[in-house]
């Protein structure tokens, strides 16, 4: 039996918090920080199941500290770790990559422990000094190199940029064949489960934060994987969620089978951001995960580190550039920039946007430059003067689903002229009807054109929808978010097919010039509409292109009784 204990106590605001420690391997222990209640994580998440912050102490002959937690469990944790240990016999400080939820605790763990050395990648060193304010003693470590901590105790270091940060790497424990791998084959979940006995409960939590984080960096991903594959795991001690010993070759078969899926992907997206400089990264990878749901691949690059050769080729290989402006200050930014005017060609596509850190490099004489060498501009430059909201992000996300339909606008044209078989043929004939999806989250809306509806359910009353997955309103589509469902009416539906049929520009209004009035859930009804509904919706499927979205009707209501709703009639069936 392992020992586990639990410790809570009631914060104020930030909701439930509680701690819960566990003996994983021999002088091994986990420090789980069990966020429940928390609801959102960035622009990628909107979580339902909270989310936790893993820590690990190993205590051999020296002691060593994986990773510490977010900066909200400050007072729980420091009191469990104090409780464990006298901080100051605490050898090494062991940075997975410094990413706050991670690093948050780092300057209350150098003021308990001022004569630790904090080791990791010589970014992430670069990171802390910037970060923490203050000197500590501190090892660098490249992949392969060692640390014995002794009594068996031999952690090899595996180097994994990118993943998600570029200061990233993975940590393996030769005595107890644990891999301590901070974000990398984690997920979103909060449970008091330590492991992974409930395969079907967490697969899908697991898939969603691989697309989200580690899906636009998949050769990335395909590289780490590579360099762990000759290592004997019986632990993945992840950073959030609960740990992996039950089905390790499936998580691990699963990074593999999606990433070579991602990376094979004929079109490619590369994206070019600084670290550590205003808002670059984050808006870059919000354009990514737009770019993401149209099915091309993307690569993340940081343009004040990457190495001339490795972006000339990328270049090369890419379809379409997307490149947040440097510092003008940042030498090796501005080499970047040249080395990419100089091997990009007119057939690719580009996207450009301010990174918000004050010193940005001039965007539109760039623009200017990428014009006359023949490149498209896939979305309007984007420009950042303020904090993000979640306006900008909805902006960055519709930016990068432009980007990518651009880029596969050939490929869909060739796919519907190609099929014309009489089964195409059979399955137009599937009548439906004319709908508007319409929905509201925080600042956020959308709506949509619908024709792929349908009653689901008698009891409870259910509906089923079927959204493209690089639809703009897929972002407000997930499992707990709300919707109004606005029923067309026959005859007088052309008006507003016409108006949301319409191309929108990233960040546009879609009810601009359309008479709204709000739902109970908040979403816009139409005004004009026959009837509306409001849904919540309860499960979604992967159906391909399409996800069967499943919601639950909460109320609705009729205009007129005896009008009919507007059919859609098609004469083939492999595209609207």
């Amino acid at each position: 039996m392992v020992a586990l204990t639990q410790l809570t106590q009631v914060i104020p605001n930030p909701g439930r918090l509680t701690i819960q420690t566990v003996e994983i391997a021999p002088q091994t222990t986990a420090i789980r920080c069990l966020d429940w209640d928390r609801e959102r994580f960035d622009i990628e998440f909107g979580l339902r199941n909270g989310t936790t912050y893993n820590s690990f102490l190993i205590q051999a002959e020296k002691v060593a500290l994986v990773d510490t937690s977010h900066r909200k469990f400050e007072q729980l944790y420091l009191e469990i770790l104090v409780g464990l240990i006298d901080p100051t016999k605490i050898d090494y400080l062991i940075i997975s990559h410094t990413e706050p939820d991670h690093s948050g605790l780092v300057k209350n763990i150098l003021q308990l422990a001022p004569s630790i050395t904090v080791v990791g990648a010589r970014v992430a060193i670069q990171f802390l000094e910037s970060m923490v304010h203050q000197p500590f003693k501190s090892r660098q470590v490249k992949s392969g190199e060692r640390l014995d901590l002794g009594n068996g105790h031999e952690l090899e270091f595996i180097s994994a940029p990118n993943l998600h940060w570029p200061d990233t790497i993975l940590t393996y424990d030769h005595k107890t064949c644990t891999l301590y791998t901070c974000d990398v084959f984690g997920m979103h979940y909060c449970d008091d489960h330590t492991y992974d006995e409930n395969l079907p409960s967490i697969e899908e939590d697991f898939k969603y934060y691989y697309d989200c984080l580690m899906g636009p960096n998949a050769r990335s991903v395909l590289t780490a994987l590579k360099r762990i594959e000759k290592l004997e795991i019986g632990t993945v001690a992840t950073g959030h969620g609960p740990l992996l010993q039950h089905y390790i070759s499936e998580w691990l078969g699963r990074y593999q089978n999606w990433s070579l899926e991602q990376a094979k992907t004929e079109t490619l997206v590369a994206l070019f951001y600084v670290e550590d400089y205003g808002y670059s990264e984050h808006l870059v990878r919000t354009i990514a995960h737009g770019c993401a749901k149209t099915d091309v691949a993307v690569e993340l690059v940081v343009l004040n580190s990457a190495e001339p050769q490795e972006v000339r080729e990328l270049v090369a290989q890419a379809s379409g550039l997307v490149i947040a402006m440097p510092a003008q200050s940042s030498v090796m930014s501005q080499a970047a920039l040249s080395t990419i005017l100089a091997a990009v060609h007119k057939k690719q596509a580009i996207g450009l946007l301010e990174s918000g850190g004050g010193e940005d490099e001039p965007l539109y004489p760039l623009r200017n430059k990428f014009q006359e060498l023949g490149l498209t501009e896939a979305f309007p430059p984007i420009l950042v003067k303020e904090i993000p909201s979640q306006a900008t992000e909805q902006l960055c996300d519709e930016a990068g689903i432009d980007m990518g339909q651009w880029l596969n606008r050939d490929r869909t044209i060739k796919q519907i002229k190609s099929i014309n078989t009489e089964l195409e043929k059979a399955l137009g004939r599937v009548s439906t009807g004319l709908y508007i999806i319409t929905a509201k989250k925080g600042e956020i809306q959308s709506a949509m054109l619908a024709s792929w509806v349908t009653q689901a359910s008698l009891e409870p009353l259910g509906v089923a929808i079927a959204v493209s997955k690089d639809r703009a309103i897929e972002s407000l589509m997930h499992v707990g978010d709300r919707f109004v469902l606005n029923v067309l009416e026959e005859g007088k539906y052309q008006g507003l097919m016409k108006h949301f049929l319409k191309r929108f520009a990233p960040g546009a209004d879609r009810f601009a010039g359309v008479k709204t009035y709000p739902a109970k859930n908040e979403s816009p009804v139409l005004a004009e509409a026959l009837a509306y509904m409001e849904c919540e919706i309860t499960s979604r499927m992967d159906c391909g292109d399409h996800w069967v979205i499943y919601s639950t009707v909460q109320t609705g209501r009729v205009a007129k009784l005896n009008a009919l709703t507007a059919a859609h009639h098609r004469k083939i069936g492999n595209h609207y």
